[in-house]
């Protein structure tokens, strides 16, 4: 290797350790003031002179809802990732494998819905929701049916999928005597772990992470909140001094499930993505 070539390399890793630094910079400030034992003000300093749990203790105790808000939030995103996640392969397999009158209008028309920011529907999805008594106290599976009534238009990166996968899998299975149900389950699904893998996440990290629509439904009921609702209301509504350790140490409990879910799935991920890049 040439000195100019490693000087370079150098000057690279440099670069990168520094941008890891920057960027890590605010998880590690987190994680610290989580475990930040001292109380009274606002923190003006890093590394917190008294380490305690005593942040974490109040999240379980009695004293916070934190359980139950954290119980709304991960019943919203393990029953939309699901349910998304089989709305979505379904149109998707659709849309790529069978043609009928209407299919390119209509995934024109999805397109151009797409564009539109969907907290432009918030007031008319409220009042339906309204309507039918899923805000307030029945703003959890409120938030559930809107998420999941809407996902069959996320369908471009899984039919860009399956649309790699070659159609005579298909009609050698359909010679057999195989129905477009059977294909789907026994033959495409087993196949297609990367892009179902990568739904399911994107499904699950999207009510996850909702404030602005969640906020609007629960509308002001505590029980109906998820974390991250809470979690603002929280610091809001009381001593923002007080709270802001024990708002960290939400935090850091909010991340861990995110977190360990892309670290062990984080191959499917990559691959689902690159896969549905390729339009067939």
């Amino acid at each position: 290797m040439s000195k100019r070539r490693k000087i370079g390399n150098g000057f690279a890793y440099l670069g990168l350790i520094l941008i890891s630094i920057v960027w890590l910079f605010p998880f590690v400030g987190l994680v610290l003031q989580s475990f930040r034992g001292e109380s009274g003000g606002m923190v003006n300093y890093l590394v917190p002179k008294q380490f305690s749990m005593v942040n974490y203790q109040f999240l379980f105790s009695g004293a916070s809802k934190f359980l139950r808000w954290y119980g709304n939030t991960l019943t919203i995103a393990i029953f939309v990732s699901v349910l998304q996640t089989l709305v979505v392969i379904c149109v998707s397999y659709a849309l790529s494998r069978m043609r009928f009158r209407g299919r390119k209008l209509l995934m024109n028309i999805w397109l151009v819905l797409g564009m539109f920011p969907g907290f432009l529907t918030m007031i008319c999805l409220y009042f339906l929701l309204k309507q039918m008594g899923l805000t307030e106290a029945g703003a959890v599976p409120g938030l559930i049916l809107i998420s999941v009534a809407s996902s069959g238009m996320g369908y471009y990166v899984c039919k860009g999928f399956f649309d790699t996968i070659p159609r005579a899998l298909d009609e050698a299975a359909i010679l057999d005597g195989a129905t477009r149900a059977q294909i789907l389950v026994q033959m495409i699904m087993p196949i297609s772990k990367p892009i179902i893998i990568y739904t399911a996440l994107v499904a699950f990290m999207a009510p996850w992470c909702d404030y602005i629509f969640a906020s609007y439904v629960a509308f002001g009921y505590e029980s109906g909140y998820n974390v991250a609702v809470a979690m603002t209301r929280w610091v809001w509504t009381n001593d923002y001094q007080g709270y802001f350790t024990r708002f960290c140490a939400g935090g850091i409990l909010v991340a861990i499930p995110v977190t360990i879910l892309f670290m062990c799935l984080q191959k499917y991920y990559v691959e689902g993505v690159t896969g549905g890049a390729v339009k067939g």
